[in-house]
């Protein structure tokens, strides 16, 4: 790998997030690389800047933060095929980073990605986008919408929670109408975020696949459903007459959803990729340590393994 132009975005607000942001760019700059650096949180998005200012093609992204901070490089970066070093420095689960003790001789982390002493590991997304008209006269009518974890469909209001009727088709066939607190639709990345907080099935990141799931649905029938790669999912939103359903790509308000517009979901025609450093990496490590499962405190020999 080349470090002639680099983007370094630090989670804002936190101090030692930006600290090692300051620290990362004078190391590098020191090696000749031009930075591009800045803060990234709820108000502050550098990436559209990073993008229209860059002279020369971005080599790397290294995301210092959490995995919100990793999800929005994700969105902006992902069809631009840059790469993203994403490292847990202010963080709290950190299930898309790599960890800040791996990374504190961060001299030699650049000495290892020139030498290409490193793995690539790409991770499927989603996109969005609202369509209006019949099937005859179809017109999209707004941006496409980007997400690594999940596209959620559910209505937001400041005074009062709202139950939401959503209709549900795969490609072009009605499925189900959902009543209850909106619909998840996931990828592998994503089912360990909010769709495992509504139930929903884990999925193994290295596959492709798109999760479904109902959040708090009002019948016991509706139930989560796994679908080819291949599939669009289509949703319309119901006796929505105060206009309070909306769109959301990984937590982050996308657009809002109008009577006689539908959203459709599919996977998106680009990767999100990740650089992983750890040589022992193994998906089923990060699974035991970050959700805690019963196998990190209860321990039984097994001397049938010998």
């Amino acid at each position: 790998m080349q470090l002639k132009q680099v983007i370094i975005a630090h989670k804002a607000g936190d101090s030692l997030s930006r600290r090692w942001a300051e620290i990362c760019a004078q190391q590098l700059e020191d090696r000749g690389c031009r930075i591009l650096m800045g803060p990234s949180g709820p108000k502050d998005n550098p990436y559209p800047v990073f993008l229209a200012s860059a002279v020369a093609p971005i080599d790397l992204a290294i995301v210092l933060g959490g995995d919100g901070t990793v999800l929005t490089a994700a969105r902006h970066l992902a069809a631009e095929g840059i790469p993203i070093l994403a490292v847990n420095v202010g963080g709290n689960l950190g299930f898309l980073t790599e960890s800040f003790e791996s990374f504190k001789d961060s001299e030699q982390v650049w000495d290892r990605l020139l030498e290409d002493r490193y793995a690539v590991q790409r991770r499927m997304m989603l996109q969005a986008g609202l369509y209006e008209g019949n099937r005859s006269q179809i017109e999209r009518v707004s941006d496409r919408f980007l997400a690594l974890n999940e596209m959620c469909i559910k209505p937001a209001s400041a005074d009062r929670s709202i139950t939401s009727i959503l209709e549900m088709e795969i490609d072009g066939e009605v499925v189900d109408q959902y009543q209850g607190d909106g619909l998840i639709i996931a990828t592998p990345t994503g089912s360990t975020g909010y769709t495992i907080s509504a139930n929903g099935p884990i999925v193994h990141d290295g596959m492709k696949a798109i999760t479904v799931t109902p959040i708090c649905p009002m019948s016991l029938s509706s139930r989560p459903i796994v679908l080819p790669p291949g599939s669009v999912v289509s949703v319309w939103a119901l006796g929505d007459y105060e206009l309070n359903t909306k769109l959301w790509m990984d937590s982050v308000l996308a657009t809002a959803i109008w009577p006689g517009q539908r959203v459709d979901i599919q996977m998106a025609d680009c990767d999100a990729k990740f650089i992983i450093l750890r040589e022992n990496y193994s998906y089923y490590q990060t699974l035991r340590e970050k959700l805690q499962w019963a196998g990190a405190r209860i321990q039984y020999t097994n001397n049938h393994r010998n």
